[in-house]
């Protein structure tokens, strides 16, 4: 990439750091505590940081929910989100980087195999409240209700409910500490991670666009998913 102008510096760091939310709720994406947090997403923070020529401040939360309030709130100016319609209103998204899938978990003794027979009415499906499976079934359920909370999983268990929404890494790791539930194995829904920056901001948009194509291409979000051992992520295509 060419050398960086001051108006991408004025727009990705207008503070003079790279300021920056990393959800630690979701484990594909990034892991660690908030003192110390790695994976994909902080390795690109500290890249693009170092591109900027800047320090990267990170935010670390636990939902994705909360990444987008952080930055709708003025406290951050870099996020690593699902594209969503909701949160594009806000966000000038870059194309994914990374592509994961939205997996629904049910009782073992369940009699529902595939995510189309999961909207009906009486069905109650837990979610993380306002994260891209929340947002992405608020859109597409017709009559099945979900149940919003801290921890969708949580809710399944503790209020009896008929399934739970997730992410198919940690839904695969709850089922397997939890052998009385189950994976539905065909995914509702794709998830696309992307970076993304306020609206206004067009220098920082599209400096921060052509840097998500590099580092695909480049391989170095393939090697940051390795490190941080998620092999079944899959790198986004070319935009």
């Amino acid at each position: 990439m060419s050398k960086v102008s001051p108006d991408v510096c004025q727009d990705l760091a207008p503070t003079g750091a790279l300021r920056a939310a990393i959800n630690l709720g979701n484990p594909v994406l990034a892991q660690g505590t908030p003192a110390a947090p790695r994976g994909v997403t902080v390795d690109l923070a500290h890249e693009l940081a170092r591109r900027l020529g800047v320090p990267a401040v990170l935010t670390c939360v636990d939902a994705a929910g909360k990444s987008f309030e952080v930055l709708k709130a003025g406290g951050v100016d870099v996020v690593f989100l699902a594209i969503e319609p909701v949160r594009a209103a806000e966000i000038a998204f870059t194309a994914p980087y990374v592509l994961i899938e939205g997996v629904y978990v049910v009782p073992k003794d369940s009699p529902l195999r595939r995510p189309a027979e999961l909207d009906r009415a009486g069905l109650r499906i837990g979610v993380n409240r306002n994260s891209a499976y929340d947002l992405f079934l608020t859109r597409t359920l017709k009559q099945a209700t979900l149940v919003r909370g801290d921890d969708g999983v949580a809710l399944l268990r503790a209020q009896g409910l008929e399934a739970a929404a997730g992410v198919r890494q940690p839904l695969a790791a709850y089922v397997a500490k939890h052998p009385d539930t189950r994976l539905i194995e065909e995914r509702f829904m794709e998830i696309r991670q992307a970076m993304g920056t306020p609206h206004g901001r067009a220098a920082g948009a599209a400096y921060l666009a052509a840097f998500v194509e590099e580092m695909k291409a480049g391989g170095f979000v393939a090697q940051a998913l390795a490190r941080s051992n998620q092999p079944d992520a899959v790198v986004a295509p070319p935009a």
